[in-house]
């Protein structure tokens, strides 16, 4: 097909969903063996499996030139309500209906959504740069910044959820982006997030790697690379189904882990360790509670963010899910208790069993290395022979499954740029079994990086890679709140209700706003924190100006990333800010018969108990 007459295909396509079809590219039972034609052998089935899917013909859409699509004539634009304002025009149409019509299967199950909110992404974060964060701000600073970015993050996967519930498309909040803020800064974000989960993958296997290192520190750590890459490519061949079900399985560990752990630290604080009795909250006395002041507070958010990174995956699997709209906002509500109970009070707990002058915190060669965990250190300290190899075995655990989910989160950004127009075309690759094969591959060859944990520069390549991911969720929930902010003006200026949404924010507007300003107060934190370090009296600290130079582009190197990907964009395309009157909100959307759905909803809730209503609304 020539490329406008495949644009009025998707077009049809999507004026049949807004008169009240269910139509859409795949549907759940796609691949269902009633489908295929004559006897085929497992292995033959198998092999099938990898070859393009058929209809993925009939929604490619070119929106560049260059090697990345072939060039739109002035026709084209004008049908699409777009203005040209250069040479290489970028057609947003075409872009969201490229998102919108994916061929990715959707097979995810709402129990896998919920333990994706639950625990999907705990791992290093948590059990081992909380020691960092306690080291540098002390136990009050460690609460108060995971306190303020968890608000932060319930007011944004709000915002994600309402904007995913309605507009479950493939690359979600960077397509949202594209949508509703500007073309070139919907090509930044999605870039950023791409990077930030291409970097954290052999970031996470070298964790990994020397987690190991804690039972037998002379075994020669390439071996376990391999082994750990070669389970994480293999989870995520065998598609999104596979991805949740490891998924489901991890979290599951994990928040027993940390249950524990909490039930544990309890009776160690008030029981006291094998060389002290009751423990109570003297350590918040001797040392104290903080530690280098405002700069050890400030210097707390971005560790508090990395620990928090991959909450807003819940959001971007909503375009592979069976029924986002009653899955979904299970789902997006369970992200509270994560926050309160998973973080907030785990990091209480550590706070009172371990000081922030004890010195194993800063024994560590990264950030990474699991002996520097102060979960470790609360359980090693209390004289408890087995637990802290069952606890470094739940941190092996976390760092595959932060891996896993860093294959997931960049291979469907990746796929979706392509779909937009906003990365080469081969990307875009979808086979038989919904899987965005090309993306797969080239996300998990970035984890062959991970070799370089047996070199003696170890820790600078650790360095470099969390430089690229250190700030990029910032830049990402930032960019969601202002979405959420802006479509919520679209739909008021197209006369549509809030009655009209499957799900609305618990916080609204008013917690975007709150989300959008949080994420900048970080960053201008993160920017005195970089230019002005806190001086620890250790060897790492930068004491030449060559040092503070270098300190300061590793702790902001994710902002330079973000403006050079925007201003190509914005030079090549000359793309403007999407008006309100122009802002698109009907591509993409699933459900249309709404009102219908609501009111058996909520004629069913009419009859439900209170204790129902109270938990439905929190849970």
């Amino acid at each position: 097909m020539q490329p406008d007459i495949e644009l009025n295909v998707l077009t049809g396509k999507e004026d049949s969903l807004a008169q009240g079809s269910t139509w859409s590219m795949r549907d759940a039972g796609y691949d269902a063996p009633g489908r295929r034609r004559g006897p085929v052998s497992p292995f033959g089935r198998w092999v099938e499996g990898f070859r393009r899917d058929p209809n993925s013909r009939a929604k490619r859409a070119d929106h560049r030139r260059d090697g990345m699509g072939g060039p739109m004539d002035r026709r084209s634009s004008a049908a699409s309500g777009g203005r040209h304002r250069g040479a290489h025009y970028f057609d947003l149409h075409a872009a969201n209906l490229g998102t919108a019509n994916t061929m990715l299967s959707r097979e995810l199950k709402g129990r896998h959504l919920q333990m994706i909110a639950i625990g999907g992404s705990i791992g290093t974060g948590l059990f081992v740069a909380s020691g960092k964060a306690l080291f540098l701000g002390g136990p009050a600073s460690v609460l108060i910044a995971y306190t303020f970015i968890g608000v932060m993050l319930y007011c944004t996967v709000q915002a994600l959820g309402e904007l995913a519930v309605v507009f479950p498309v493939a690359g979600s909040f960077s397509a949202f982006s594209t949508r509703f803020l500007d073309p070139a800064w919907g090509f930044a974000m999605g870039w950023n997030y791409a990077l930030q989960w291409l970097v954290v993958l052999p970031l996470e296997i070298m964790a990994a790697a020397i987690t190991i290192g804690y039972w037998n520190a002379t075994i020669d750590r390439a071996i376990f690379v391999t082994i750990f890459l070669v389970i994480t490519i293999t989870i995520n061949l065998f598609g999104v189904k596979g991805y949740g079900e490891a998924e489901f399985v991890f979290a599951i560990i994990k928040v027993t882990a940390v249950v524990g752990f909490i039930l544990l630290g309890i009776v160690i604080n008030i029981g006291g360790t094998q060389n002290e009795g009751y423990i109570g909250g003297k350590y918040w006395q001797n040392p104290g509670a903080f530690h280098h002041g405002i700069k050890g507070l400030c210097s707390v958010f971005v560790t508090a963010a990395f620990a928090f990174a991959g909450t807003e995956l819940v959001g971007l699997a909503a375009a592979e899910t069976a029924n986002p709209r009653k899955s979904l906002p299970t789902a997006i509500k369970q992200v509270f208790w994560r926050i309160s109970l998973f973080y907030i009070v785990s990091l209480t707990l550590v706070g009172l069993l371990v000081p922030y002058t004890e010195p194993r915190l800063l024994g560590a060669k990264s950030i990474v290395d699991a002996s520097a965990s102060p979960f470790v250190i609360a359980i090693e300290s209390a004289g408890i022979g087995v637990l802290p190899s069952v606890m470094n075995s739940v941190i092996l655990v976390a760092v595959m499954s932060v891996g896993n989910s860093a294959v997931f989160g960049s291979s469907r950004t990746l796929a979706a740029l392509a779909d937009q127009g906003q990365a080469p075309r081969v990307l875009s690759y979808v086979d038989r079994r919904g899987r965005p094969l090309v993306a797969i591959l080239v996300a998990s060859s970035l984890g062959f990086l991970a070799y370089l944990t047996d070199i003696d520069e170890q820790s600078d390549v650790l360095g470099w890679l969390l430089a690229v991911s250190g700030l990029s969720s910032i830049f990402t929930w930032g960019s969601i709140c202002l979405a959420h902010i802006r479509f919520r003006k679209a739909w008021a200026a197209r006369g549509r209700s809030l009655d009209e949404l499957a799900f609305r924010a618990q916080a609204g507007v008013v917690g975007s706003w709150i989300g959008f300003s949080f994420n900048v107060l970080v960053l201008v934190s993160q920017f005195w924190i970089a230019a002005w370090p806190v001086v620890t009296g250790g060897p790492d600290d930068p004491r030449t100006p060559g040092a503070v130079a270098k300190s300061f582009f590793l702790e902001y190197m994710a902002v330079p990333i973000v403006v050079v990907f925007w201003l190509a964009h914005k030079l090549w395309f000359r793309t403007s800010i999407v008006r309100i009157e122009d802002m698109d909100i009907d591509t993409g959307r699933r459900d249309f018969n709404l009102p219908i759905l609501l009111a058996q909803e909520v004629e069913e809730k009419r009859y439900w108990p209170r204790w129902k209503k109270v938990y439905r609304f929190f849970c």
